[in-house]
């Protein structure tokens, strides 16, 4: 056995497509396009014409044509090459059958740069091929699947060539290749299902795969025949030829594997290499060039249909994908809410994709269906996708090997597929796919190509290189379909419709509410300041009546109540205008200093309700950026409030204190008061609504309305605590300015 210095990985450097050589059972002229000299001639010229290969070199292609039998009419090349000229293409032409000393043998001619190549091989085939081909391609296309095709296709091309093992073999996406189909002799061992590392064909071999459609290699055993020229510096491209010798390091791998003969026939689907027809012969054999050509079609034949036949059998899975994707796009016109519209039906977004569970985030919130990791291990998550890909859609089946946290729930999603659904990447769904443990059975370890022989050079292994090699995988979940990747680009783009068509809704929505909230608050103004005249009126008149002693006391207590009806009508009239004033006043910022903004409210409210007994605790009091004249509205109401509540305890005590959470400034406002019932929580800032214990105690239940408008103004937020007879506690936040 030869020793090699290299590894299989060396195969991807390897100048293939110019060997210098090639195989001994034809032989080669080529000639330059314009003089048709002869510029190269395969040394083995001899052993078919008796003319040494020197002897002919750099003379007249015409030169040649004395060794070709003139049966009938003169025939040359040259008139050959002129008619593949005119018809831009010699496939009209090749082969062409001629006889050299009574030898039948195909013309084969194609170009190479500057030159063409003639190719001279003989002629073996003893049956007729169309009618085999058609017979062949039949029976092939009666498989209904792929599985069933495929199988078809290696009884077929068995049938056609006789070798002794025709395999199927696929690439996968990392480049090594799996045996899908086979059919072969009783007594070998099957390979079906065994893979074989992307080395074994490396890159430019399965480039080469994609223009010479057949390729043979007739016996690995005889010596390949050089290429003599005189243009040692100007290798002959050999990239068309059907001679072109073999790699050394291939034939070694043959012979490895106990092969003496090897044919292939490529597979193309969609324009890149899907496989090849790979048939292998353990005694040496030669099929000319027709019986190749005829392969080759078989082989365009299965590549069509394997197209169609997977496009068959995904068809189903993608109808069902769109279905879905349809009545999504119902439920998210119908529903008022996005994540109730694709969660919450017998459809739902995880039937988007065959995986097992679905996180939805979104405005905050996280929904899920199926089987998930965790809420906390989710939100990582999507923090690590946002800041690691930029991508909208991102997937892969081997989530921990990229995002070592994920080896921790790999048993539940080991495989991601992620798309963002919004302006804000925060917001995205992720489809999860479980770990899949499988055994990959590899025809040799992938990882050991070469082993070091007794010289310390490294060669291939003999025989050992193919014994059946178990690998476990795991940490990897079931691929994601080219289907399933679709069907998530289709239902991102409904849903990102679907929140622009809801955006725009709020965004008129808005514009009508603003509209309104501008007329209301006009004619709230307009109503309450035109009330106040009649009232003064009403006022008026009944005091001056209250002066005319012909009225009796039954009279006067009418006339009270008159006057008291018409203060607190002016009270009501008076907190109209100030919400109303809110509303329409422009917000003009400054420093408040609060601490002396509550010492004079305090002087005033405590007057107000007479409140000499309550007690008023001041902590810190930092100072804030707002609208003094509203801010001193906010603690006005809140202050006097608390004193108005807690007037009944028995030592009132209200406590004012602020202190700064991160970027808000927050203030709290206590009291020992009545408190709020937790029925009426969601009452407390609407306007008019004021509670049934308070109803004997003076108020018109507009003051909170006021505070919330005020500190909405100021892009702060207002909220409270209370507990029924204890008291309650009112927080208000500015932001840090």
């Amino acid at each position: 056995m030869n020793n090699f210095s290299v590894d299989l990985t060396n195969c991807d450097r390897e100048p293939i497509h110019i060997p210098g050589k090639i195989q001994s059972h034809g032989f080669l002229i080529a000639v330059d396009q314009s003089a048709l000299n002869i510029s190269y001639i395969s040394e083995n010229i001899d052993l078919f014409v008796k003319e040494n290969a020197k002897n002919l070199l750099n003379k007249p292609l015409a030169q040649f044509n004395t060794f070709i039998d003139q049966d009938g009419p003169e025939f040359n090349i040259e008139d050959l090459l002129k008619l593949g000229v005119i018809k831009k293409s010699f496939d009209a032409i090749s082969p062409h059958p001629l006889s050299i000393n009574g030898k039948p043998f195909y013309l084969i001619i194609s170009a190479a740069h500057n030159y063409w190549l003639l190719e001279f091989e003989p002629v073996t085939l003893q049956y007729d091929i169309q009618s085999s081909i058609g017979r062949s391609a039949s029976a092939m296309l009666k498989g209904k699947s792929v599985s069933a095709l495929l199988k078809g296709a290696a009884i077929e091309v068995k049938k056609l060539i006789n070798y002794d093992r025709i395999m199927i073999y696929k690439f996968l996406d990392d480049g090594h290749g799996e045996v899908v189909a086979e059919e072969k002799e009783e007594h070998l061992e099957p390979f079906f299902g065994l893979h074989y590392p992307a080395s074994d064909i490396p890159k430019q071999a399965r480039e080469l795969y994609k223009l010479n459609l057949t390729r043979l290699i007739a016996d690995v055993n005889t010596e390949d025949s050089p290429i003599l020229t005189f243009n040692e510096n100007e290798p002959l491209d050999l990239t068309n030829g059907s001679l072109r010798a073999v790699s050394p390091i291939h034939i070694q791998y043959l012979k490895n594997m106990g092969v003496f003969s090897s044919f292939s026939i490529s597979l193309i689907s969609h324009g890149e290499l899907w496989g090849l027809i790979a048939c292998h012969n353990y005694s040496p054999k030669f099929i000319d060039y027709k019986a190749r050509e005829g392969s080759k079609l078989v082989g365009q034949i299965l590549s069509s249909a394997l197209e169609y036949r997977q496009e068959e059998e995904d068809i189903e899975i993608v109808e069902k994908f769109k279905n879905t994707a349809e009545i999504l796009a119902q439920y998210l016109s119908r529903d008022h809410y996005l994540i109730e519209a694709i969660t919450n039906h017998d459809e739902s977004i995880l039937d988007i994709t065959q995986a097992s569970g679905v996180a939805i985030i979104f405005e905050n919130t996280l929904k899920t269906l199926g089987t998930v990791p965790n809420e906390e291990d989710i939100k990582e998550l999507a923090q690590w996708l946002k800041k690691s890909t930029d991508e909208t859609v991102y997937y892969t089946h081997r989530l921990s090997e990229i995002y070592s946290p994920s080896k921790k729930y790999k048993n539940i999603a080991s495989g991601i597929l992620a798309c963002t659904i919004g302006k804000n990447s925060d917001e995205m769904i992720i489809w999860f796919k479980p770990e899949q443990i499988s055994t990959v059975n590899w025809a040799g370890n992938p990882d050991k190509p070469v082993t070091p022989s007794e010289n310390g050079l490294l060669s291939l292994s003999p025989r050992k290189s193919f014994e059946t090699w178990s690998q476990v995988v795991n940490n990897t979940s079931e691929r994601w379909l080219p289907e399933e990747v679709t069907s998530v680009l289709r239902i991102r783009e409904i849903i990102i419709s679907h929140i622009n068509k809801r955006a725009n809704e709020i965004r008129l929505l808005n514009e009508k509410l603003q509209a309104a909230y501008e007329e209301l608050d006009t004619f709230s103004y307009t109503i309450s300041h035109d009330l106040r005249t009649p009232l003064t009126s009403i006022r008026t008149y009944a005091e001056l009546l209250l002066k005319n002693k012909s009225i009796d006391d039954q009279g006067k207590k009418m006339l009270d109540r008159i006057l008291t009806g018409a203060d607190k009508m002016n009270f009501l009239i008076k907190e109209i205008l100030n919400l109303a004033r809110v509303g329409r006043s422009d917000i003009s910022f400054e420093t408040v200093d609060v601490q002396k903004l509550i010492n004079d409210i305090s002087t005033e409210v405590w007057t107000a309700f007479k409140a000499d007994n309550a007690e008023l605790i001041l902590g810190h009091l930092p100072t804030l950026s707002g609208d003094k004249t509203m801010i001193a509205q906010v603690f006005t109401n809140l202050i006097g409030n608390a004193v108005k509540y807690s007037s009944m305890a028995q030592n009132p005590k209200i406590e004012v204190d602020g202190y700064l959470d991160g970027g808000e400034i927050i203030y709290c406002i206590k009291d020992n008061g009545i408190g709020i019932d937790n029925r009426y929580y969601d009452r407390v800032f609407e306007l008019f609504k004021r509670m049934d214990n308070v109803k004997d105690i003076e108020g018109t239940g507009v003051g909170l309305a006021i505070v919330k408008r005020i500190v909405e103004r100021h892009n702060g937020r207002v909220w409270f605590e209370s507990q029924l007879n204890v008291g309650s506690t009112f927080y208000v936040a500015f932001k840090n300015k």
